[in-house]
């Protein structure tokens, strides 16, 4: 029977130091014991596994066409035990250390055609303050790829209306130009002519304010993009980042250069924008196979 003593010491100690749920105790708890009961054959005990034991085991675990994010997850478990271990004095070394996180595959991001952006960007109601407001957070949302935080936090002196030009300053404070197009500068000027000043209180220079005339959440666009999704009949998961992709996928899509891009999106290495190219060829094969005679 697999002794348990130190793993049980190790969940506990998690819970009272660091407060994490019982779903992740739960699922470092299946993942270690598994890997001891694998041991037990062996006649090695949990706490004295070798960096050879654990490299057996992802290949054991891999062989079992287990996909790397299980491999993943068993490593991070891993490697929170081996270093509690060592912290506890209880063995001299973490074999962790030695041993390589497994690839994870890089998942292609979510986006929208071009459809079902038109649809979203004409869903707010024009007539209202909080419609113009939310039409021009999603035009210039989609016609810049923004982040959300970036888009929230903006403020009425980064924008150049006579230019055409918003100036973000993004991760690590570094700061780009990007254009607007003629309906996003449209849905903006319409917004800071009649919607904002409905929406504000005391003078603050944030852009887009809350019904209480303070900024925006994050959150609160995030269920804004949400309800005008639902009425413009698009699914749940429609978020702020999709359409963030979206911008980047469309302008790939209608030629765009890859570095212009990475420039536009503020994406510090270009291998971060380089997965744009793959939902773009992804969507040229589907067009393909719809569309050509021998397709």
């Amino acid at each position: 029977m697999v002794n348990t003593k130190h793993l049980e010491g190790f969940l506990d100690r998690l819970w009272l130091q660091q407060g994490v749920s019982q779903h992740t105790l739960s699922a470092y708890r299946s993942d270690l014991s598994h890997f001891a009961r694998w041991l037990e054959p062996r006649a090695i005990p949990l706490e004295k596994a070798a960096v050879s034991d654990i490299e057996a085991y992802l290949s054991a675990l891999h062989d079992q066409g287990r996909n790397p994010r299980t491999l993943a997850r068993f490593l991070s478990a891993a490697r929170k035990f081996y270093g509690w271990l060592l912290h506890e004095h209880l063995r001299k070394d973490d074999p962790t250390n030695h041993v390589r996180t497994p690839k994870q595959p890089r998942s292609l991001p979510k986006t929208l055609s071009e459809e079902a952006v038109s649809a979203l960007l004409s869903a707010p109601d024009a007539e209202s303050a909080l419609g113009l407001r939310d039409r021009a957070m999603l035009e210039v949302l989609y016609a810049s790829g923004l982040r959300i935080s970036e888009l929230v936090q903006l403020q009425m002196n980064q924008l150049s209306l006579r230019q055409g030009l918003v100036r973000v300053i993004g991760k690590g404070d570094k700061e780009r130009l990007v254009p607007l197009g003629e309906e996003a500068l449209h849905a903006l000027e319409r917004y800071l002519r009649h919607g904002r000043p409905e929406l504000l209180g005391k003078p603050v220079d944030v852009v887009f304010l809350s019904t209480r005339g303070k900024q925006m959440t994050r959150q609160t666009f995030w269920h804004r993009i949400r309800l005008h999704s639902r009425s413009a009949g698009l699914p749940d998961d429609v978020s702020p980042h999709r359409l963030r992709h979206a911008f980047a996928t469309h302008l790939l899509n209608h030629g765009a250069d890859l570095r212009a891009l990475q420039m536009l999106l503020g994406h510090a290495d270009i291998s971060t924008t380089q997965i744009y190219t793959q939902v773009a060829k992804a969507r040229l094969k589907q067009l393909h196979a719809a569309h050509h005679p021998r397709g």
